[in-house]
C-alpha cells in the first residue's frame, strides 16, 4: 500500500521526515507505479475546476450514469418497445439491460478487489492510498469507474440496434466518463478501464446474442 501526504497541503513541511514525496514511492512494477504518477499529476491540476459552476452541473447530469437511473432507462427503452410493438426497440431495450448488468457485474468484482481512494480524498485529507480490496467505502473504491462503465456498455448496445444513434449515443457516454475527472472522482486511468469494462461487456452480449441466432 502507498499511503502519501499531499505536497500542497498546508499541513505539509519539505523538512519532516515523515513526510512522502508527490513521487509514488511503493513497492511494485513501475508502469503501474507511472501510471498512479500521472493519474496524480492530473488530478492535482483539474482540481482547481471542481467547484465551478460548469463542473458541478455536468457532474449533477452525469449521475444518470448511476446504476438506478442507467437501469431505469434500460428498463424503460424495452417498456416503451413492448408498449409500441416494436421488435426493433425491444431488441435494443434487451441489449442495453444486458450489457448494463455484466459490465456492472465486472466492475464490481473488480471494486471488490482493490481499495483506491478517490481524488476528492486526496485533496480533501492529503491521503492517497492503492491496496487489495479491504474496504467497501465510497472513498476508496475510485477503481474502476462505474459510471464510465455503464454509460459505455448502453450506449455500445443502443448503436448495435440503431446505428444512426451510435455517435450520438457515444457522445454523451464521453462526456460522463470524462466530467469524473475535474469533479475528483475519479483518475484517469479508473476512467480508461471503465470504459474497456464497457466495451467487454457489451460485446460479451453481442456474441451470446449471435451464437443464440439461428442458422
Amino acid at each position: 500500500m502507498m499511503d502519501r501526504t499531499h505536497p500542497n497541503s498546508k499541513n505539509s513541511d519539505a523538512s519532516d521526515d515523515a513526510r512522502v514525496d508527490s513521487k509514488v514511492d511503493r513497492d511494485g512494477p513501475e508502469p503501474v507505479k507511472a501510471i498512479e504518477q500521472a493519474d496524480i499529476a492530473v488530478a492535482d491540476t483539474m482540481v482547481s475546476y471542481r467547484e465551478t459552476k460548469v463542473v458541478k452541473a455536468l457532474g449533477t447530469a452525469s449521475e444518470v450514469a448511476d446504476q438506478p437511473p442507467l437501469l431505469s432507462l434500460c428498463l424503460g427503452t424495452f417498456a416503451l418497445g413492448a408498449i409500441l410493438r416494436n421488435p426493433r426497440m425491444m431488441r435494443a431495450g434487451g441489449r442495453m439491460i444486458a450489457s448494463h448488468l455484466v459490465a456492472t457485474g465486472i466492475k464490481a468484482v473488480i471494486k471488490k478487489s482493490v481499495d483506491r481512494t478517490r481524488p476528492s480524498l486526496l485533496h480533501d485529507e492529503q491521503r492517497y492510498e492503492l491496496d487489495e480490496g479491504k474496504r467497501d467505502e465510497g472513498d476508496y473504491n475510485s477503481f474502476p469507474s462505474g459510471h464510465t462503465a455503464g454509460a459505455v456498455a448502453v450506449a455500445m448496445a443502443l448503436g448495435r440496434e440503431y446505428p444512426r444513434l451510435a455517435w450520438p449515443a457515444r457522445a454523451p457516454a464521453a462526456a460522463i466518463a470524462l466530467i469524473q475527472i475535474p469533479r475528483c472522482a475519479h483518475y484517469p486511468s479508473d476512467i480508461t478501464v471503465g470504459a474497456g469494462l464497457g466495451l467487454l461487456a457489451e460485446a460479451s452480449v453481442h456474441g451470446a446474442v449471435r451464437l443464440a441466432e439461428p442458422d
